[in-house]
């Protein structure tokens, strides 16, 4: 496996003065990830992002009242930030023709060079940490014999969330936008390519609709592929869970009226922080295909990532993707992600996107609401704040959705197959109230609001059986209710039974 590592410049957006070059001489070790230390010595040249203490703030954001301003706010901001503190650093490297590549979803610099370089960058004053950056696998648990299956219509996991019912109100996702970053896409399958927003029913244009951060290898996709395609099936099928529908008997998704962009962030279901950070980077501003002209006005309204990296992975410090996941958030863009397939142990909800509060994360459960074996569970131990995880549960375990080469397949396991079916309520609620959109806040309350009230037997994080939330299911499993709670109504203000999920107040029932 190729190692690979990061300079991940973390920065304080405070007003405190830099650190004089010499304090940050005598501690470089302090700002470098033990990791390097220890296992890049054997590497030789690595690559690692240069990403530097100016930081975006971002403050005033919550202020704009659509969420293209606050997309445009964001981005803008991040760019500016970017670009004011990049400039000393791009031409350094510039000038000993050093391999890099700059971001601005959190102000890095992707470089490759030796553990000198690593060494005589964290010395540098503008530099807050040196992070490591190892590819990250992705993880499924056994499958429940996988078979390839005739139309079974509306599948079961979909109406269990009482997806149907919502359509037949007139909501399936209409007018909102989901994007998903994960091994890539079928683009032009049977139940996918209709929702393709770069398919107008006759042509096909994937600028601002597709990207792929998989710049080497690719199997057989190739590197940079010009348009969506999947090197590993994993993508195609958790997109088909969020907006699948043929037409006809094969109705796989929750939100069917929604359209769909994407990003590849895995090689042949390999993947890392760099890959990652660049799909998050380009939900934020989707650009054409030759990377430019980025465009906040085309941002989606949710992402799925249904793919974890833990500290076995990579992720060998918790806050790696931090910043880069609440720049996402704070532009009005719902993070939804896996929860992991590392239970049942509690606290085994342990690394990234998952553990982060900027994210709405979920378990899976099975056909009878019973957690599965595999889901992980809270609370959050890993970056000491406990919180409770995951938010919510969906279904997980023997989920049929599209493959590539336009067939099905049935018997899927895994929290990453239940997070779409989140990416697509919130294409459903949104269809719904397109009034929240751009407010996270308020859709990610009103998902926990509406979820059905689960008890755990399970005792995680210090939270007894019988106690709704718990760190086991959350607030529950999803479920899509009509009207919609007053939780769900941003203007209001909320009592604690709407915000713990405890609906005996309110007297709207499952459609």
């Amino acid at each position: 496996m190729e190692l690979r590592i990061f300079v991940l410049l973390l920065a304080c957006a405070c007003a405190a003065a830099s650190p004089s070059a010499t304090e940050a001489g005598d501690n470089w070790r302090t700002k470098v990830d033990p990791w390097i230390l220890e296992r890049g010595a054997a590497a030789g040249e690595v690559g690692f992002l240069v990403v530097l203490r100016d930081q975006a703030g971002l403050e005033g954001a919550a202020g704009r009242r659509s969420k293209e301003a606050l997309g445009r706010f964001v981005v803008e901001r991040l760019r500016a930030a970017a670009a004011r503190s990049q400039a000393p650093l791009l031409a350094m490297l510039a000038a000993r023709g050093v391999e890099h590549r700059s971001f601005w979803v959190a102000n890095m610099v992707w470089v490759r060079g030796s553990l000198d370089l690593v060494m005589e960058l964290a010395r540098r004053p503008d530099v807050a940490r040196v992070e490591g950056d190892v590819e990250t696998r992705l993880a499924l648990p056994p499958a429940e014999s996988l078979s390839w299956e005739a139309a079974a219509g509306i599948e079961w996991n979909v109406s269990l969330v009482a997806a149907p019912d919502f359509w037949d109100l007139g909501f399936t996702g209409q007018g909102v936008v989901v994007g998903g970053q994960d091994t890539g896409y079928d683009w032009d399958h049977p139940a996918l390519i209709e929702q393709y927003r770069g398919w107008d029913g006759v042509t096909a244009d994937h600028d601002h609709d597709w990207h792929d951060a998989i710049h080497s290898g690719g199997g057989v996709c190739g590197a940079d592929s010009p348009e969506p395609c999947d090197d590993h099936n994993h993508g195609t099928h958790t997109l088909g869970t969020m907006v699948g529908d043929d037409g006809g008997a094969n109705r796989i998704g929750v939100a069917p009226g929604a359209r769909w962009i994407g990003c590849r962030n895995m090689d042949r279901g390999v993947g890392s922080v760099a890959t990652y950070s660049e799909c998050f980077q380009y939900f934020l501003a989707p650009t054409d295909l030759g990377g430019e002209n980025p465009d906040p006005s085309a941002a989606p309204h949710v992402i799925n990532n249904s793919w974890y990296c833990s500290a076995g992975e990579g992720c060998t410090t918790p806050d790696v993707l931090r910043a880069v996941v609440e720049n996402v958030r704070a532009a009005g863009i719902v993070v939804v992600a896996a929860a992991g397939n590392s239970g049942s142990d509690c606290s085994s909800i342990s690394g990234p996107p998952a553990i982060y509060e900027a994210v709405f994360t979920v378990g899976a459960t099975d056909s009878l609401d019973d957690i599965a074996f595999f889901s992980s569970r809270g609370d959050v131990a890993q970056d000491g704040s406990h919180r409770l995880k995951p938010d919510v549960t969906a279904p997980g375990v023997g989920i049929r959705s599209s493959v590539r080469g336009g067939t099905y397949q049935s018997g899927w396991n895994g929290t990453s197959m239940a997070s779409p079916h989140v990416a697509g309520q919130v294409a459903l609620l949104l269809s719904a109230r397109p009034d929240l959109a751009g407010d996270v806040d308020a859709i990610e309350r009103c998902i926990r609001a509406t979820a059905l009230p689960l008890e755990a037997t399970q005792t995680c994080g210090g939270v007894p059986s019988g106690v709704v939330p718990n760190n086991v299911y959350g607030h529950g499993r999803l479920r899509l209710v009509w009207p919609l709670p007053p939780a769900c109504d941003p203007s209001l203000v909320f009592a604690d039974d709407y915000e713990s999920g405890d609906l005996s107040a309110w007297s709207g029932s499952v459609p």
